[in-house]
């Protein structure tokens, strides 16, 4: 008796589940036959330059979707369309070309403007892998120990193999105090490590600097067994009296003209009165670039009047941009430091200037990123970056993909990161 009863139990059981089973399955099946997402299409008109395009293909696979996507609250119309766009721009195979909606675009104003929240990267991508251009200065990123060339595996533990760089860029940054975690894979590494690093308030100041005398220099040595003096026969200690000025430029943003011509200004002036300066240093290391415009206001500092500064290519033909300013410093001696973070317009500034045979360039190998970008507001506040032309040097030179080689090769004491020896190999360069 008691097995017929346990017997009992058991089927009524499996009766309710089935049971269940089919009123849930008719429930979402009816209240998907019933799914009318709101939409309504407008401004179809196509340009005029367009023709003998099917676009019934594109309706076919948005309506399957529609109708058949299992689970309809995803079924966004407006992200359906931005990564609609935003596979339009990637089909061109340029991870420069990319179309930013409104929150992206406005965190690639931001980084231009100066302020932002995040942990303070620059990125780029190469052979569809998302790498860093360049930590900022003192920023959560560089403290953490990330460092140019790296390269960002995953982020928060999502794999970021042919991610975009405005949704990279959108998934790292996040509100001040909290964390993010990026596997990393350091450029001459085979083993990833998770680095998590807590955002901050990212404030860039463009343009930062100073006089010293050579021996009040902290991140060099003074002493004639330096590595950095690299046989040199004096000690820099012998130059007690000497100084330098230094100029480091972190990017080639909104407020970037007007912060150099002020701190210039000031040099110029102490130049004339001041003859223990023996030149300047500009720093350009780990800067990723910005406005092509500010490229050329910067290199007008030092070339005079109608000289070259960078030739621009595209399906027109070739413009060169030439000198059209007066600046302040021809005569001064002058040594640029660039490393693999230096990139875009900081490469453009480094080889007008050399390619001129105005400075000497002391560090590592430049990033190499040839191209330039316009970027274009789409309304709405989303925004779209076009490769419009790619650049080279006044020589001819192309740097993409390849950089700038320095004229003096300097690497980084990784024993030491606190000894900078390509500051110091500068140094010695302006003693000569």
């Amino acid at each position: 008796m008691g097995k017929i009863k346990s017997l009992q139990i058991i089927v009524i059981i499996i009766i309710a589940a089935l049971i269940g089973h089919y009123v849930g399955q008719n429930s979402v099946k009816l209240s998907w036959k019933n799914y009318r997402p709101s939409l309504t299409v407008i401004n179809k008109q196509a340009p005029a330059s367009i023709s003998n395009i099917d676009f019934s293909l594109f309706w076919n696979v948005w309506q399957r979707l529609e109708t058949n996507y299992y689970d309809k609250a995803k079924l966004d119309p407006q992200k359906m369309l931005n990564g609609a766009i935003e596979g339009m721009a990637q089909s061109l195979q340029d991870p420069y070309t990319m179309y930013l909606p409104p929150k992206q675009n406005t965190n690639f104003k931001d980084g231009l403007a100066g302020q932002f929240s995040g942990i303070g990267a620059e990125l780029g991508t190469r052979d569809k892998q998302i790498i860093v251009i360049a930590p900022l200065a003192q920023s959560p990123a560089e403290k953490a120990g990330i460092q140019a060339g790296d390269s960002i595996l995953k982020v928060n533990g999502e794999a970021t193999l042919d991610w975009t760089l405005p949704s990279t860029v959108e998934k790292i940054r996040g509100p001040k105090g909290t964390t993010v975690t990026l596997t990393i894979l350091h450029k001459d590494s085979n083993a990833p490590q998770d680095i998590k690093i807590v955002r901050d308030t990212i404030t860039i100041k463009s343009v930062t600097g100073w006089v010293k005398k050579i021996i009040g220099i902290d991140s060099i040595s003074t002493s004639s067994r330096s590595a950095g003096l690299r046989g040199a026969t004096k000690s820099l200690k012998e130059h007690e009296n000497d100084k330098v000025a230094y100029v480091r430029l972190s990017q080639f943003g909104d407020s970037t003209n007007n912060d150099w011509a002020s701190i210039i200004n000031k040099f110029f002036l102490q130049m004339q009165t001041d003859k223990d300066i023996k030149g300047l240093i500009i720093d350009l290391r780990n800067n990723p670039g910005g406005y092509l415009t500010d490229a050329v206001y910067i290199s007008s500092e030092f070339l005079k009047q109608g000289t070259p500064v960078v030739l621009q290519e595209n399906a027109q033909g070739r413009n060169m941009l030439y000198v059209t300013r007066k600046g302040l410093m021809y005569d001064v001696s002058l040594i640029v430091l660039i490393n693999k973070g230096s990139a875009s317009a900081s490469e453009i500034v480094s080889g007008a200037l050399r390619d001129n045979k105005r400075a000497i360039l002391v560090g590592e190998t430049s990033f190499g990123k040839g191209t330039i970008q316009e970027a274009n507001d789409l309304g709405n506040g989303a925004g779209l970056h076009v490769t419009v032309a790619k650049w080279l040097t006044p020589n001819g030179t192309w740097v993409n993909g390849k950089g700038l080689k320095p004229d003096i090769e300097v690497k980084l004491d990784e024993k030491d990161p606190s000894h900078d020896i390509a500051l110091e190999k500068a140094v010695l360069e302006l003693l000569k």
